[in-house]
């Protein structure tokens, strides 16, 4: 309706503090840290994009500022917020994407900082992204570190996939993501009457659930993509396609709901949404 709003900003807020605790970084209170973004987007609402598919990505920011070289928690820390207006991630309309699953390198290991969304944990996944690149795929879907078998998230994305009509996804043990969207998505899914299983599935699982035709969807959970639907994967030298590279009724109905609900164009009975 041409308003302003912001999507889950508490949580957010809950997952910067995580975050930061994780990396011996002090708290910023929750309530400064929301009253400070809605501010900075109320004074600077007209670079809100008003095209379908566009948004004001918001990026809070910490950053150590302690004069001094050594391994330590600095003694000062910087925080700052930026916006930037960001077009549809859907340039060329909502479609399935293609995955590479990585076999040689492994982006985090349990008790490391997989779970906190810092700087480093994307330095870890360039050399991958780069090889999946070169070979004609988007992203990166990352296997546990520990036995190089069960599928864990990809680099921008946390995964879902639909097996024999329920739906999977990795567990929060440490290594992954508190994806925000992940957690909507999850809640969505079981109002709908979706059985949702948030367990560890191996990277033979998906394959063989492919091959068979038990395994019918996948797609990927995250701010910038919402909802994307997963086509094909790559592993070990073969292409695997879901669904004939088409995207799943639940892909497709879980996408409507969460979009309704974050444009306004659905009813938000989860208070979500937060008026600017």
């Amino acid at each position: 309706d041409g308003g302003v709003a912001l999507f889950r900003p508490d949580m957010n807020a809950k997952r910067f503090n995580l975050s930061a605790d994780r990396m011996e970084m002090p708290q910023v209170p929750e309530e400064l840290f929301l009253e400070g973004i809605k501010t900075l987007v109320r004074l600077e609402q007209d670079w809100v994009p008003r095209s379908k598919g566009t948004a004001l990505y918001i990026r809070p920011t910490m950053i150590a500022t302690e004069v001094a070289l050594g391994v330590h928690p600095s003694h000062s820390y910087y925080y700052y917020v930026i916006l930037s207006p960001v077009g549809s991630y859907y340039a060329k309309g909502f479609a399935p994407t293609k995955i590479y699953i990585s076999k040689d390198y492994v982006r985090a290991v349990r008790g490391g900082t997989g779970e906190a969304k810092t700087g480093g944990n994307y330095a870890a996944s360039l050399k991958a992204t780069k090889i999946a690149q070169e070979l004609g795929y988007e992203q990166v879907l990352w296997l546990d570190a520990v036995e190089r078998k069960y599928v864990e998230e990809v680099g921008s994305m946390n995964i879902f996939f639909v097996l024999d009509g329920e739906l999977y996804t990795a567990p929060l043990t440490g290594s992954i993501l508190h994806g925000v969207t992940r957690a909507s998505v999850i809640q969505l899914a079981k109002d709908l009457g979706y059985t949702v299983h948030e367990k560890a599935l191996s990277v033979d699982e998906l394959i063989e659930g492919i091959k068979s035709g038990s395994l019918t969807e996948s797609f990927g959970t995250g701010t910038a993509a919402s909802i994307s639907p997963v086509g094909e994967f790559y592993y070990d030298g073969e292409k695997y396609v879901v669904n004939n590279f088409e995207i799943g009724e639940i892909t497709k109905e879980l996408y409507e709901k969460l979009i309704g609900i974050q444009t306004g164009a659905l009813e938000d009975p989860y208070g979500w949404v937060q008026r600017i």
